[in-house]
């Protein structure tokens, strides 16, 4: 046991001194092609409690990312209000869209729940079009940087510190709910409903406390990327981006953290590697990812994995307390 926790954080270590070194050793482009990876990590990680762990089928995940947004936004500009204090209210209200939409949709499953997700997504961003306090299609600008005391956070390299803080945060935040009762009380649900409200578990609680949870998690990297941008419109918040969000968390492996980060990395620069041949970018990125699920369909970096080296590491914990048995 002392050996394999000694492993892990010696590589938890390491890889946290690369990623604060990177800034130093990419240039501009790559640093903010790594930023848009770290954003993506915070939007699967989101995803991955929705669909991965619970099991529900989101479709329009992009709706909580411009709830994030929308509301740092207007608060900044309209209400002139400290990027830090616009972060609770972006949370608040991604809770109450959550629960608004799941109390009465999360009943249901497969396929309906699946199209009643789309049209919340597509209603959000419809609206964003419409309403003048959210700039209709023209959408925001002029965002203000934050601030941390007289510091204003304006360079390329804040903004990425910033959100691998957000992104670290994120994963701490799925791992812990993921390995809590709830977190098991979400695997029962996603492997057999019916069976695990046989059990007492309650269900819908539960669901919605799921989509809640993810929607926070959305909305906070709304939040970071209404202020990195300084402007927000409502094509950033369209079907494709949940598509690319729930492909993240599918490529990487459902319910696994390690996985989403793996997928999050590629749906991100996978694209931007293949630039070179731009007339055949999306045609090379599409079959690629199709010769991937056909080969791994559970996933790059499956949940099981995980799994098994918790497995590992409690049989080390055993074997220790064998050896340490007086004879």
């Amino acid at each position: 046991m002392k050996k394999f926790m000694k492993n892990k954080k010696q590589s938890l270590s390491l890889l946290i001194i690369v990623m604060l070194v990177l800034p130093f050793v990419l240039n501009i482009y790559w640093l903010d092609v790594l930023t848009f990876v770290l954003f993506y990590v915070v939007l699967a990680q989101g995803l991955n409690i929705v669909v991965g762990y619970t099991g529900l089928l989101d479709l329009g995940y992009a709706a909580f990312f411009a709830v994030g947004a929308y509301t740092t936004a207007i608060l900044m500009t309209t209400f002139h209000w400290s990027f830090w204090l616009t972060l609770p209210v972006a949370f608040l209200f991604a809770v109450v869209a959550g629960v608004i939409v799941g109390a009465p949709t999360l009943r249901l499953r497969s396929d309906y729940l699946a199209i009643v997700t789309l049209g919340f997504g597509e209603i959000v961003r419809i609206l964003a079009i419409n309403l003048e306090i959210t700039g209709s299609a023209s959408g925001i600008y002029g965002i203000p940087r934050p601030t941390i005391g007289s510091y204003v956070l304006s360079t390329q390299k804040d903004f990425y510190y910033l959100i691998l803080v957000v992104a670290i945060l994120s994963i701490i935040i799925v791992y812990r709910l993921g390995n809590s009762r709830i977190g098991r009380a979400w695997v029962y649900i996603r492997e057999d409903e019916d069976a695990a409200e046989a059990m007492g578990i309650n269900r819908i609680r539960l669901k919605l406390l799921s989509y809640a949870s993810g929607a926070v998690i959305g909305s906070f990297a709304g939040s970071v990327f209404a202020v990195k941008m300084t402007a927000i419109a409502p094509l950033s918040f369209s079907f494709q981006q949940s598509v690319m969000i729930l492909l993240a968390v599918v490529l990487g492996g459902l319910g696994s953290i390690r996985g989403v980060v793996v997928g999050a990395a590629l749906v991100i620069v996978l694209p931007e590697i293949l630039r070179g041949v731009d007339d055949w970018r999306h045609l090379i990125f599409g079959v690629s990812l199709i010769v991937m699920m056909v080969f791994r369909p559970q996933g790059i970096w499956p949940a099981k994995h995980e799994a098994d080296d918790e497995d590992d590491l409690e049989e080390d914990e055993s074997k220790d307390k064998k050896q340490s048995v007086p004879v």
